[in-house]
């Protein structure tokens, strides 16, 4: 198995439990935050999505498809363009309202199919080059798209958890 292999396979992970976590629910669901506190489905769903498109588009040294696909129209949040969801205060979450589970799911499958894309372009060569000089050590594309899976995963799990606390 190469190491597209293994990512291709591990942002479909993330896909399929976004996917599972989304079916059949309503605008108000989306928009649950368990205690009044939590994160949202809808939130949780969107950040996870926004933060894969805007790395892997940096990565990959192209538009991200929130922008260049017209999806930050089609959402209409009061968020500069660039907001991924990162430091959102609790009041931010709850501007993130999402009128159906078929427009986030959409979005997040514009963003698995341009990281797919993407992911089968890469010779094995390109995850040792450097992508963020800021920290110490310098991160590689691999440890990025580690990161990402990570952070991922961890939302989405997020995301199915407060499906099982929906009223």
């Amino acid at each position: 198995m190469s190491e597209a292999d293994l990512l291709v396979d591990s942002f479909g992970r993330v896909r399929e439990i976004v996917h599972e976590v989304l079916h059949g629910l309503s605008a108000k669901q989306l928009s649950y935050r368990p205690d009044g506190r939590g994160n949202s489905i809808g939130w949780l769903v969107w950040h996870l999505t926004r933060v894969q498109d805007d790395h892997v588009a940096d990565a990959a040294g192209k538009a991200q498809v929130w922008t260049e696909q017209g999806w930050a129209d089609r959402f209409d949040l009061p968020f500069d363009r660039a907001a991924t969801g990162y430091g959102h205060s609790g009041a931010d979450v709850d501007a993130v309202r999402i009128s159906s589970p078929d427009l986030l799911g959409g979005y997040h499958d514009a963003v698995h199919a341009a990281t797919i894309d993407f992911l089968h372009g890469l010779t094995a060569d390109d995850y040792a080059t450097v992508v963020d000089d800021a920290w110490d050590p310098p991160v590689t594309l691999a440890i990025r798209l580690v990161s990402v899976v990570s952070d991922d995963l961890q939302h989405a799990g997020q995301a199915a958890y407060v499906r099982g606390l929906l009223p």
